[in-house]
């Protein structure tokens, strides 16, 4: 008589179909320790809050005080009102409105020299990156070397080069050298060699367009974020910049504000006690100081949202 050897089927868990797999028991999740605050990055990041802020907040508050109170009184204390229209009438009354030229001088060669500067610095860039010529690593060497080097180790060839071709004391022997700008060479460099996909620009001359054309039409397009980072560190090298105006400029009329903040320390009788008619107190520097940061401080906050992402630029590439 034949035996039946089949094995009785498994009972089947319920709620699961026949042949599907049984779930499996999940696992409790360990709770995740919550992590406490570090005391020691709260306390450097208070003191070099305290360190930047305390200055600015005091010179915010010297121009408005006299001189005694800025001398005497607390200072982190406000003064009046009263006492910062006095200075700014003081200030302004020094040399028949001497401030406003200088930062209108500041301004045109400041933007005279952006223009060039990314007129030139940025086609540079790109032709260092997507292009391959006899030279191209002895330039890309030079450029670094060149960045590298201080600007004040500069200035005595500037000055000579100038001089040879006689610009010195026109606009001109500022522009041009505030032009020269292998930094944003190298950045744009760095931009386009790493986080430009050379795909899209052999797709735009597939579809017929020259070199020029991809470069106006695919990268200039796509590179905005690293033009605004340049054009914002040439603005502010070329706003900032003393030694070099105050060599190549002659006249007072001239200059730009911070060699006109110079004029002004010049004639402060606590640094200079030989002053006469034409003193200038301390809280009207700190009120020209304030004038002369000013447009660096403006540009910076309509261009921020640029900086930060021309600051990611080319962090990975692809």
């Amino acid at each position: 008589m034949p035996t039946d050897t089949r094995q009785p089927a498994l009972p089947v868990p319920l709620g699961t179909a026949r042949g599907a797999r049984p779930r499996r028991r999940e696992r409790p999740r360990r709770a995740v320790p919550r992590m406490l605050p570090n005391p020691l990055a709260a306390v450097v990041l208070t003191l070099f809050l305290l360190f930047f802020v305390i200055p600015v907040l005091w010179l915010m508050l010297a121009a408005t005080k006299t001189d005694g109170q800025l001398v005497q009184s607390n200072p982190l204390a406000f003064g009046s009102w009263h006492a910062l229209r006095v200075n700014w009438d003081k200030l302004t009354a020094y040399q028949s409105d001497a401030i406003f030229l200088w930062l209108r001088n500041s301004a045109v060669y400041s933007f005279g020299a952006l223009i060039i500067t990314l007129c030139v610095a940025i086609p540079a860039g790109y032709a260092l990156a997507m292009t391959e010529f006899r030279g191209r690593r002895a330039l890309l060497v030079a450029t670094l070397v060149v960045m590298l080097m201080p600007n004040t180790t500069l200035v005595v060839p500037l000055f000579l080069e100038i001089n040879a071709v006689h610009l010195i004391g026109s606009m001109w022997s500022i522009i041009l050298p505030y032009a020269f700008y292998p930094f944003g060479v190298y950045l744009t460099y760095i931009y386009f060699s790493t986080a430009l996909p050379r795909e899209l620009l052999d797709a735009a001359r597939l579809d017929g367009c020259s070199e020029f054309g991809a470069f106006t039409r695919v990268a200039l397009p796509l590179a905005a974020p690293i033009v605004a980072l340049v054009g914002f560190f040439s603005f502010v090298a070329n706003w900032t910049n003393y030694f070099l105006p105050y060599v190549m400029l002659p006249q007072s009329s001239q200059f730009p504000v911070q060699v006109g903040l110079g004029t002004l320390l010049d004639n402060v009788p606590q640094f200079n006690p030989t002053v006469g008619a034409l003193a200038v107190q301390r809280p009207e520097i700190a009120l020209a100081t304030l004038l002369a940061i000013t447009p660096v401080l403006v540009v910076f906050l309509f261009s921020q949202r640029y900086l930060v992402a021309g600051l990611l630029a080319g962090a990975t590439k692809g």
